[in-house]
Formats: C-alpha cells, structure tokens, sequence
C-alpha cells in the first residue's frame, strides 16, 4: 500500500463561530482526525480549509476557497475530507448543494465517520444524518434563545454590552452589566444634559460625544446619528430593559443605572415634542451667539461669518433674511459680544439678595422632606388603582373580538404599566435623599450667584448652556441701540420677583416706616447695584409712577437709618 500512487487529498474542518477558534481545540482536533484517516487511506493531503462560521450558510468563505481550489485542479480529481456530516452543512438544503457543488468541482467527498456512496441505502442514511444535524442546529438554537429569554424576564441583558457599561460576572453565575468608565460618566452626562435641555438637540448630543476622545467613533471619526437615538431611548441606562421581539414589556433590571426613571421619560417626551429651545448644527466656538441673536428688525435669527479683509479675516454677525432692512448690514462680534457680556453681567444679583432666595429654596426643600411621607401613600394608592384598572382591561382583552380593540387596549395595559413603573421609582425618592440641600443644588446656585463665571469656560457646551439656562427667548438686538429688555428664565425672574416684594416693603406705610424692613431693602438694594452694575431702584421707579417721583435712598442716610430704634 506504501507503494501505491497517493492521490490527492483536501481537508476542509469548520466551527460555528469565531470564539471556536480561541476557546477549544475544535479546528485542530477535526484536521488531526482527517490527517490519520488520509493516512490510513494513502491520500495525500495538499491544502486545508477552515471555516469560523455557522453551518447553515452556504457561502462560507473557506468553502469558497476550496470550491475554487477544486475547480483550478479539475484534471487531478481531489478527495475532500471532512470530520464528520454536520461540519459540511447543519441543514438539508444546504448539505444537498454543497454535496453537488463538491462533486461539480471534481471533488470526491470522504469522512472518517460515514461512508457517501451514490446506491439509494447510502443516500439514505446520509440525509438522514444531514435531517439529524439540521434538527440538532434548530434544537441548539431553541434552547438557547429559551434561556436567553428566561435570564431577561429575570432583569439581566443577554445582548451585547451597550456603551457605558461591560460584562462582569455575577454573584449568582452568569453575567450582568456593570459602569465602564469613563464611558459611563460622558454618556450620563450626554443623557441628563438633553434631558435637561443644556443640550438642545440630537446634533448638540452628538457634538458633547465627539468632543470626547474616549467615546468610540465610526471609521471616519465621527458619531453616527442612529448612535445618538438608540442612546436616548435606550431605558437600559434608566435601570429597565425591553425585548419587544420577545413579547418582554418594560421591567426592572438588575444592573447599576446611570440615570433616573424621571430623567428617561423627560428624554421621551424631548424627542416625541417639539423642541423649543433654538438650536443650529452649524454652531461653533468662533461664534458662540450664532441663532441665539435675532435681528430687532425681523425677529429672525442672526448668521455669522468671517470676512475676508486685505490681511486677514474679520467675525461679522449679521441678518440675511430676505425682505428685512438689515439684510446684509454687519456688526462687528466684539460689538455684539461685548454687549451681551454686559447684560450678563447685570444679572448677577447680589450676595443679599442670592442668600434670600437660598434660604426660600432651603425652606421649600425642608417643606418638601415633610411632606414625603404623605406623597408616598399617595403613589401607593395611585399603584393599586392602576392594579385594579389593569385587571379590568386584560378582562376586556380576554373579550375582546376585534383585533384593533385588542391592540389598542394592550397599548394602554403598557401606558399603565411604565406609569407605574415611574410611581414605583418615584417612592424611593421620597425616603431620605442620599444628598443633603447644599450637595444637590450646590452647582445649580453657583450658576445662579454668578451665570458669568461658567460663560467664561472654554467650552462651547458651557456657553450655550449659559443662553439656555439664563434667558428663555431668543434675545433681540439692533443695530444702534443694542440688546432690547430679554426675556430672563424663571430663576433669575424669581430674583426680580423677590426684589419686587422687597420693594413693596420698602414703601412707606403713613409717616414713618417700620425700620427693619426699610432697612433691609435699602442694604441689599445698594449692595445689588454695586455688585450688578446696575440700580434695581432705578428699574422700579421707571415702571412705577409713585416711586419716579420720589428721590433714591442715599447711602449715608441708609447708614443712620440703620442706627434708629424700631418704631422711631
């Protein structure tokens, strides 16, 4: 037998995915078997193919290059060895035409485990063997998805990881996800600034991921838009997961969330709703003011560009809304800038005035803790009206004939179910907060004593935040007389607010006013107009006829009124 020609062999081994490869020894151990049976049989072996892929698809790129192979050497007929039925095809159809194509190319196909004869018995038991691997492929994959979808319904994610989080493993077995820093951080920071409205769109969501290194990028360095929405309404950072395909609802997962239930919803409500704040996708760091300006002529919002002069480039803001008189007409950024920046200013309010408003904010956050306990037993009673409403229409599910009544009350079961979902995470909120006043609102009443200080950053996030945060419509400017009366947002109107009421103390009531009171609005009107650079009195006075007429309050007479006795 040593003696005899050797014919030609192949061997082609295959595993169903590319994990195969690193975790076993499948692939050597399959071309080990082929290797002894060509010896046994005097073939000799010139080329081996291997698949990592799954057995159900045809065009599997080893099985290509064999197919080729054979074709390239059709004079010389080569044997093709195979370990076993199931690592050529793991379904009928696809066993029968890669049967034919091996044939087709001149190939002989051999395996150590079945014998492929062209008599009808021999037919028989290989497609019986190839029904047998197909059955067992569609048995493995049942069992799989089974279990997959048995671990969900227990709250554990069994997909890929998504960005900010990765897989570690559990203390019950299996694995579970966990925070990725600093993924983690930059996506809880992307989710709470659109929910909040700092980011004002999916392209600022977009623009706050790209400006961060860290977070992974398509191949041409840039965040994919369909990225940014599967983020926003993925309830997995939320601590809550779904897999519609499976017929799994909304349920509490077992992972760390990176934001809050409320936050989540705010985020939907966000994207079905219109946006309200201005927002442009060609906003950049040269032109911070860029849609946020409008022309007082049209209303419309101001462009921005570089002009090109004799030796360099000059930043122009300007209206190019057809029919407005401003049309073309540019004004200077340094102009503009300038000038916004003394508005800014002027809004700062002073250290009185922001210590007041700090201590009504202290006593609603007190009133607030008081009353937790009587708003948790009213979500509890909310939760179990929803229970009952729940029973009453899966009743009516269970009646219903039609299939559109039957979809739109499902519809409303799940309205119900993520309603109390919202109530049952609300209820932790009520307990005890793990951060106490100054923690929570420390970074939210630093912007307010100051909104300056956070347009000074170098960060184009930042700025924009400044605008949307501080002023609640778009700010009008002409071109002679500058920036008209803005539209300021709630807190710093809840400022002036406050200051009305102190002015109201400080009218006189008959001859002689009490002291105390008169004093306390004289102090912290001096000290705003010094620290704002601007006179509440004054701004009071305009709107008020009684008090245009009278004369401010000097300072030295404030300073001996200080001094009297209550009731002099």
């Amino acid at each position: 037998m040593t003696n005899a020609v050797q014919k030609p062999a192949v061997i082609y081994c295959c595993v169903s995915s590319a994990k195969q490869t690193t975790r076993g020894d499948g692939l050597s151990s399959q071309e080990t078997r082929c290797r002894e049976y060509a010896k046994y049989r005097n073939y000799e072996v010139g080329r081996v193919f291997k698949d990592d892929v799954s057995g159900g698809v045809v065009g599997r790129p080893g099985m290509k290059a064999m197919l080729a192979y054979l074709r390239a050497n059709r004079k010389r007929p080569h044997v093709v060895i195979i370990d076993d039925i199931s690592r050529l095809a793991r379904g009928l159809e696809a066993h029968l035409k890669l049967r034919a194509e091996i044939a087709g190319a001149g190939g002989i196909l051999e395996s150590p485990s079945v014998e492929f004869g062209e008599d009808a018995d021999s037919q028989l038991v290989e497609f019986l063997l190839a029904s047998v691997s197909q059955h067992q492929r569609q048995k493995n994959g049942e069992q799989t998805m089974n279990r997959m979808r048995a671990r969900t319904l227990n709250g554990y994610w069994v997909f890929q990881a998504p960005i900010g989080y990765k897989y570690k493993k559990a203390p019950g077995g299996g694995k579970m996800l966990v925070p990725h820093e600093p993924l983690a951080s930059i996506v809880r920071d992307a989710l709470e600034g659109y929910a909040s409205g700092r980011l004002d769109c999916k392209a600022a969501v977009k623009r706050f991921l790209e400006a961060h290194p860290e977070f992974p990028t398509c191949r041409h360095g840039v965040v994919m838009d369909q990225r940014v929405f599967w983020l926003l309404t993925q309830p997995l950072y939320a601590g809550y997961l779904q897999v519609p395909r499976w017929d799994i609802g909304l349920r509490k997962a077992q992972h760390q969330a990176l934001i809050s239930f409320d936050t989540y919803e705010r985020i939907q409500m966000r994207l079905a709703g219109n946006v309200r704040a201005p927002s442009r996708v060609d906003v950049t760091a040269d032109f911070p003011l860029r849609g946020f300006v409008a022309c007082d002529d049209c209303g419309h919002p101001m462009t921005a560009n570089w002009s090109k002069g004799r030796r360099t480039s000059y930043p122009y803001y300007l209206c190019r809304q057809p029919g407005c008189v401003s049309r073309g007409k540019s004004v200077a950024r340094a102009k503009i800038e300038d000038a916004f920046e003394l508005l800014l200013r002027s809004l700062t309010p002073a250290r009185e005035l922001f210590n007041l408003a700090s201590a009504r904010f202290r006593d609603v956050w007190n009133a607030h803790m008081r009353t937790a306990s009587e708003r948790k037993a009213g979500m509890k009673r909310e939760i179990v009206e929803i229970d009952r409403k729940i029973a009453l229409l899966l009743d009516r599910v269970v009646e219903a004939e039609s299939t559109t009544v039957m979809k739109a009350l499902e519809r409303r079961v799940e309205e119900m179910e993520q309603r109390k979902l919202g109530l049952a995470e609300a209820m932790l909120s009520c307990d005890a907060p793990v951060r106490d006043y100054d923690a929570s609102f420390r970074t939210a009443l630093g912007f307010l004593a100051n909104p300056w200080n956070l347009w000074t950053s170098d960060r184009l996030e930042d700025k924009r935040a400044v605008l949307k945060l501080t002023f609640s419509d778009l700010l009008r400017y002409d071109r002679n007389e500058g920036f008209r009366t803005p539209e300021i947002a709630f807190p710093f109107k809840m400022l002036e607010g406050i200051s009305g009421q102190l002015e109201e103390m400080a009218r006189p009531e008959g001859f002689e006013p009490p002291a105390p009171r008169f004093v306390v609005w004289c102090s912290i009107q001096l000290s705003y107009g010094r620290a704002g650079g601007c006179d509440i009195g004054g701004r009071a006075r305009a709107r008020n006829p009684r008090l245009r007429r009278r004369a401010p309050v000097p300072a030295p007479a404030a300073a001996g009124v200080a001094g009297a006795r209550p009731g002099a």
